[in-house]
């Protein structure tokens, strides 16, 4: 059943009509919930009810951290619960529509179209189909204009929201930044608009949270387009609706120890650990990385939180695996205090410490010993990014092949013998050559682990990932390389390792081909008129559009032709097309901090090979985020220590 808006009477669990077909599909214990720490609150006891969604399947959205932390937050407060569902497969996606089985929670197997907010945190835009298709067997219509007082109100959040224009015509709201304080905020306008009595219905409800100057409602901006295709104007159309809306930054880490409890999979999935974030934001300012962009500024945990956090977490789960995760995470001021204090704490137990996030100049040995005291070391992953010196310098990378070497022969030397280098391809202003140089650094660092570590038992892995220029980066208006030269390029690399007879066993070589970097691409920096491309996808049966298995890109294009027909645009027009500095992009009315200006003048610099310092540690560079968000760069050391300081040990422990 799908209760109104606010209903008090629980909806009926779907589970007894669900458990029977279960049998028939793959992997069914991720359907059943009941983990570790999970949470199942009285319905009529709650006035806000919100379901959580990460739109991929259980194994890769049960560990995502932005999911799992609003959960938990909701869940505190003592008259909202909070339930979660993810996207299902489609041999049980068949099943739920033969039987008339909606789109449910794996808490208490709720159906979501039963609760007041639909909360989607999107990681990537290649999940936006799952979306359509969770709405769908929800009962939800999947365009928002449809949508009554008996309908969730469907809000949007995570790093795609910051240009969540592909997406308008689906969702009622975005958010943009942390979710933990505007989660709360939303909690409560939903709470005092159902206890007024629902006036105004859906749309006074929405107007109230646009007018927070903090939720994006795309309904309240009209879009105008010039005869060309690109964009005129975006204005609001409804007093008090603010011009541009701002993104939220937490200032205080220490204030939001979450997860305090973290979620225990039944079923297996990507990460199985707890993780603790140590710090966020990154003020490296490489000018591919949007995560960097959109974060800013940095903001540390404290030391002794971590290991607050840490301490409790273990106990609360089980795990014995701790990743100490932020964009790079070996760039916290008191990363060394840290690692050292744990790793005494931890010595001789079963929990393992992970540094997932590693930059060349970061690295340091005594580090990458204090976090391997408990496991072995089976691997290092760097990633230079850019193939050539002269690459690196145009992303803002900031890495020698000096730097890269020197640390490889550190790392061989005291005892590892696995390397992983990532890099992209298709960056701006790269060359064919550029790429190829690759190849002669992967040489380079065998060559160097051999001879440092006195072996050939050395191996070096290279990973290639697509270039996809995205929103609130200085790359926002640059061309993205076809799929046709990407794929080129990829074969010369290929090539050009395979025809090293001294080095080239010892490197493997991994990479995706070029299409779905365009599909993302389009997605990336598409405008409204991209969301006629996503629903036909979907009603073609596009679902999961990030697993190769499930991706076709002649879907995606074979759509577009039919989406943009009557349009003066194309795919090619959304990607391969360099903009210019006067054209208003369709996400310049949401406010991520960064001064627009700013940002170009960084496209010029890259453009010119030109390198920018990291801001932590020398004068401002005025990218507009501190003063127009009002905030700060928030660096240790504090001088305090990892409490307790109580060790454990495998005797008492």
């Amino acid at each position: 059943m799908t209760a109104v808006l606010g209903c008090a009477a629980a909806p009926d669990s779907v589970f007894p009509r669900l458990e029977p077909l279960l049998m028939q599909v793959s992997k069914p214990v991720q359907y059943v919930g009941g983990e570790l720490n999970s949470v199942v609150k009285d319905w009529a006891a709650c006035a806000v009810r919100w379901c959580l969604m990460y739109p991929d399947a259980y194994e890769v959205g049960q560990p995502n951290q932005g999911v799992q932390i609003l959960y938990e937050v909701l869940n505190e407060l003592d008259d909202v619960l909070a339930e979660r569902t993810y996207a299902v497969w489609p041999d049980l996606e068949a099943l739920m529509r033969e039987h008339g089985i909606p789109q449910f929670t794996v808490d208490a197997h709720r159906p979501v179209g039963a609760f007041d907010v639909f909360g989607l945190s999107f990681s990537t835009e290649l999940g936006y189909t799952n979306m359509l298709n969770a709405l769908d067997l929800a009962g939800i219509p999947v365009e928002s204009r449809d949508r009554d007082d008996t309908h969730p109100i469907v809000i949007s959040g995570g790093h795609a929201a910051f240009n969540p224009e592909p997406i308008a015509d689906f969702i009622d709201a975005a958010v943009l930044g942390d979710g933990e304080e505007i989660a709360r905020t939303v909690t409560g306008i939903v709470r005092d608009w159902k206890a007024e009595g629902r006036p105004g219905g859906r749309d006074e409800l929405l107007l109230r949270l646009a007018k927070t100057g903090g939720v994006y409602v795309p309904r309240f901006y009209d879009v105008g387009y010039l005869p060309d295709g690109r964009i005129a104007t975006v204005t609001p159309n409804r007093a008090g609706v603010p011009t541009r809306v701002s993104k939220h930054t937490v200032m205080d880490l220490d204030e939001w120890p979450y997860p305090k409890k973290p979620l225990v999979p039944l079923a297996e999935t990507v990460h199985e650990r707890y993780s603790v974030e140590i710090f966020r934001g990154c003020t490296r300012g490489c000018r591919f990385c949007q995560a960097g962009m959109i974060t800013r500024p940095v903001r540390e945990r404290s030391i002794d939180t971590i290991g607050a956090m840490v301490d409790a977490g273990l106990k609360a789960s089980g795990f014995s695996e701790v990743g100490l995760l932020s964009l790079s995470s070996a760039d916290h001021s008191e990363i060394a205090e840290v690692a050292k204090q744990l790793g005494d704490r931890y010595e001789h137990t079963n929990t393992s410490l992970s540094l997932p996030s590693t930059r060349v100049d970061a690295f340091n040995v005594d580090l990458a010993n204090e976090f391997s005291r408990n496991g072995r070391r089976s691997g290092l992953t760097f990633a230079p990014e850019g193939g050539s010196e002269r690459m690196r310098k145009v992303i803002n990378k900031m890495v020698t092949e000096e730097d890269l070497i020197r640390t490889v022969t550190t790392a061989y030397a005291q005892g590892w013998r696995r390397v992983k280098l990532y890099f992209m391809c298709g960056l701006p202003t790269e060359t064919d050559d550029d790429v190829v140089q690759i190849a002669s650094l992967a040489r380079k660092v065998i060559e160097a682990g051999r001879q440092a570590s006195g072996t050939r038992d050395i191996a070096c892995t290279v990973s290639i990932g697509g270039f996809v220029p995205k929103a609130h980066t200085p790359f926002q208006w640059a061309a993205q390389l076809d799929h046709q030269t990407t794929d080129v390029r990829l074969a010369k690399l290929r090539d050009a390792i395979r025809a090293d007879k001294q080095y080239g066993r010892a490197i493997g070589f991994r990479y995706h081909d070029g299409k779905p970097g365009i599909v993302e691409g389009l997605l990336s920096r598409g405008d409204r008129r991209v969301g006629r491309i996503i629903k036909q996808v979907w009603l073609d049966g596009g679902r999961f559009d990030g697993w190769s298995e499930h991706f076709s890109f002649d879907r995606w294009m074979n759509a577009a032709e039919i989406a943009l027909a009557n349009e003066p645009v194309n795919v090619d027009w959304y990607t391969t097309r360099e903009r210019n500095r006067d054209e208003v992009l369709p996400w310049d009315h949401l406010d991520s901090g960064l001064d627009k200006d700013w940002l170009w003048q960084d496209w010029q610099d890259s453009l010119s090979e030109v390198e920018v310092e990291d801001c932590r540690w020398t004068p401002c560079f005025d990218c507009g985020v501190c003063d127009t968000m009002g905030t700060d760069i928030q660096i240790g050391p504090t001088g305090r220590q990892l409490l307790p300081l109580t060790v454990v040990n495998g005797k008492n422990g």
